[in-house]
């Protein structure tokens, strides 16, 4: 059964950073592409960053680029979504998700406000 499970949201003051986390299990890890994605309140599912299995082609969406990092510990089954310079437009529930296939877990919340 596959299982991802986020972490590392929390209130963040404009320009702080945060570091979100995704644990997966019950499938080979290693050989998905992986993708973070993000619901603002009121809005829709909106994907921010994909990474490929071996780690080495990562992608973003326009409104993060230059400023969120996505990694992953392939032997950890873990994902890594590095949010730098963040602004009060990046407050939304983030989750992660095997690629093609829509997020499954509870999300972590991040709130940008001072």
């Amino acid at each position: 059964q596959v299982q991802l499970v986020e972490s590392g949201g929390g209130l963040v003051q404009p320009g702080g950073s945060l570091r979100l986390s995704c644990a997966a299990s019950g499938f080979t890890f290693s050989m998905y592409y992986m993708k973070w994605f993000r619901q603002a309140p009121g809005k829709g599912l909106e994907w921010i960053s994909s990474i490929s299995s071996g780690g080495m082609t990562t992608t973003y969406a326009d409104s993060v680029k230059g400023r969120f990092t996505i990694s992953r510990d392939n032997p950890k089954n873990t994902l890594y979504l590095q949010m730098n310079s963040l602004k009060p437009e990046d407050t939304a529930v983030y989750f992660c998700a095997k690629s093609g296939v829509a997020p499954t877990g509870q999300g972590t919340q991040v709130t940008v406000s001072s």
